[in-house]
C-alpha cells in the first residue's frame, strides 16, 4: 500500500481539505531518523572521599561539592545519585578482596566466584547487554578502552582472578573482555591503518579498498574453477571472509560515514608520557567513535582496581592505592580528595567535547547517556553501599541530587538506563525495578 503524506489534501470541491490521521500515513510520519543513542560508563578506582564529594543539598537547588565543582558548567546534564549500593561487592562469606569484587560488580550487579584460576565466575555486564541491541548496526558493537597495563591471569587480590579488578566488561559470566590502552591501537581498530579522520583522505581509502576488494574476489573466483574439493572448501572459507569485509564497507557506505564531519585526528603515535594527555587522547577517540558511528558503546577504566598510579603533576606524588588507606589521617585525604576532583575536571573534559559536537537536531551530548562512579565509596573501609554515581547527558532531566533508600541496587538504574535506550531486560544482576524517580529519562 503506497504510503500517503499528511498533506495530501481533497480538491474539487471548491475548497481544499486536509485528510484526517490514516493507517496508510503512519510509514511517511516515521520517516525521519530518530537520534542515534549511545552510552558510555567511565569507572574511577579505590574509592572517593565522599564528603568532598556528596552535595550538602538534595534536589534542584543543590550547590556543587568540591571535588564535583568542574562539571558545574553542565549543571542542567548532570544528575548526582546518592544511596545506591553494590551489595553484591561484600564479602558474603568470602572474606578479604574488595578491590576485585568492587571491579567484578560495577556492572553486573553479581558476587563474582573467589578463584585464582581458569574457573572464574560472574555476570554479563550493562554494556555488553546494551551493545547486543544498540551496538548491532555499527562496525564495532562496544569499545573498551583503558589507561594501564593489565593482565587477565593470574591472582590480584587475596584469592581473587585478575580478571575480576582489571575490567569492567563481561559478555558472558566466564568471559571478561581487556581493554585496549594504546590511544593508536585503538584508532587503527576504529578507522584501520588511515592517517587521519579527514574526511576526503577517508572517503580515498574506502574507494581504495573498494577496489582492491573487487579485484581479489574477481582473482578468487577465477582461480576456484581449476581447485580440487578440498580447496574449494577452503576458498570458500576464505570468500566468506572477504564477503564480511565487503559487508562491513557497505555498511559503512550506506551510513555515508566518509561523509561525517568529523575534527581532524591523525593516527596517535602510541601512548602519550603524561596521564593529562593519554585521558584527553581517549576522550577524543571516544568522541569521534560515537561522531562517526561507529561505535554505540563504550566502557573506560581510569585505571585498573586497586591500582597505583601517582599523581605528581597535582602535588600528590602518593599512590593511590596506597593512599586510599588513609586512616583518616587528614593530609592524606585531602591529596586523596585531589586525585578525586583531578578525576572529575578530566571528565568535564569529556563532556565538553560531546557538547562541541553536532549531531542531528543536537549535540552529542544530547544523544548520550554517561554513567561516572566507582564500586566502593569509603575506600578507607572498603564500603560498598551509598556509591559516588553521576548520571549524565541529553537522556535524562538534569540538575538534581537524589538520594534513594537505603539498600536500592546499582543495577536498578542500568535497568532504568536501558529502558531508557529502548532496551527491556527483565533483570541485570541484583537489580529488584526501575527507579521511580528516573522513569522520565
Amino acid at each position: 500500500m503506497k504510503a500517503l503524506s499528511r498533506r495530501t489534501i481533497l480538491r474539487g470541491i471548491g475548497a481544499s481539505v486536509a485528510l484526517p490521521l490514516l493507517d496508510s500515513m503512519v510509514p511517511a510520519l516515521q520517516s525521519a531518523p530518530l537520534p542515534i543513542r549511545r552510552a558510555a560508563f567511565v569507572y574511577t578506582p579505590t574509592g572517593i572521599i565522599m564528603n568532598s564529594w556528596t552535595p550538602a543539598a538534595e534536589g534542584a537547588g543543590f550547590e556543587f561539592s568540591p571535588t564535583l565543582k568542574p562539571l558545574e558548567p553542565f549543571r542542567d546534564r548532570v544528575l548526582v545519585l546518592s544511596g545506591l549500593e553494590h551489595h553484591n561487592g561484600e564479602s558474603l562469606g568470602d572474606g578479604a578482596g574488595d578491590h576485585a569484587r568492587a571491579g567484578a560488580t560495577w556492572l553486573t550487579g553479581v558476587h563474582p566466584k573467589k578463584t585464582e584460576g581458569a574457573d572464574i565466575h560472574n555476570g554479563v555486564s550493562v554494556d555488553q547487554i546494551l551493545a547486543k541491541e544498540i551496538g548491532s548496526g555499527t562496525s564495532l558493537p562496544s569499545l573498551e578502552l583503558g589507561l594501564e597495563d593489565v593482565r587477565m591471569v593470574g591472582g590480584c587480590d587475596s584469592g581473587y582472578s585478575c580478571a575480576y579488578s582489571n575490567t569492567i566488561s563481561w559478555s558472558s559470566p566466564t568471559t571478561p573482555i581487556p581493554y585496549e590502552i594504546n590511544p593508536r591501537a585503538v584508532f587503527e581498530r576504529l578507522f584501520g591503518d588511515g592517517e587521519t579522520t579527514d574526511p576526503a583522505a577517508r572517503a580515498a581509502k574506502s574507494r581504495e579498498d573498494r577496489s582492491i576488494l573487487d579485484f581479489v574476489l574477481a582473482d578468487a573466483n577465477r582461480i576456484s574453477t581449476s581447485l580440487g574439493a578440498a580447496d574449494r572448501r577452503k576458498m570458500s572459507d576464505y570468500l566468506d571472509s572477504v564477503r564480511e569485509i565487503e559487508r562491513r564497507i557497505q555498511q559503512a557506505e550506506s551510513k555515508n560515514r566518509t561523509a561525517v564531519s568529523l575534527p581532524a585526528l591523525d593516527r596517535p603515535d602510541g601512548i602519550p608520557p603524561t596521564f593529562e594527555e593519554h585521558i584527553q587522547l581517549m576522550f577524543d577517540l571516544m568522541t569521534v567513535a560515537f561522531q562517526a558511528d561507529l561505535t554505540r558503546v563504550v566502557t573506560f577504566m581510569y585505571s585498573r582496581e586497586g591500582g597505583n598510579r601517582t599523581y605528581p603533576q597535582i602535588g600528590v606524588p602518593d599512590a593511590h592505592h596506597g593512599l586510599s588507606h588513609h586512616q583518616n589521617d587528614p593530609a592524606k585525604m585531602a591529596r586523596l580528595q585531589l586525585i578525586d576532583h583531578h578525576h572529575v575536571d578530566m571528565l568535564s573534559y569529556f563532556l565538553g567535547k560531546l557538547q562541541a559536537a553536532k549531531d542531528g537536531d543536537g549535540t552529542l551530548l544530547d544523544h548520550s547517556t554517561l554513567v561516572y562512579g566507582s564500586s566502593l565509596s569509603d575506600s578507607n573501609r572498603h564500603l560498598h553501599d551509598n556509591l559516588p554515581v553521576l548520571l549524565m547527558g541529553g537522556a535524562n532531566r538534569g540538575g538534581r541530587h537524589i538520594r534513594f533508600a537505603k539498600g536500592t541496587p546499582m543495577t536498578n538504574l542500568y535497568l532504568t538506563m536501558l529502558d531508557g535506550l529502548g532496551v527491556h531486560p527483565e533483570k541485570i544482576g541484583d537489580s529488584t525495578g526501575k527507579l521511580e524517580h528516573l522513569t522520565d529519562l
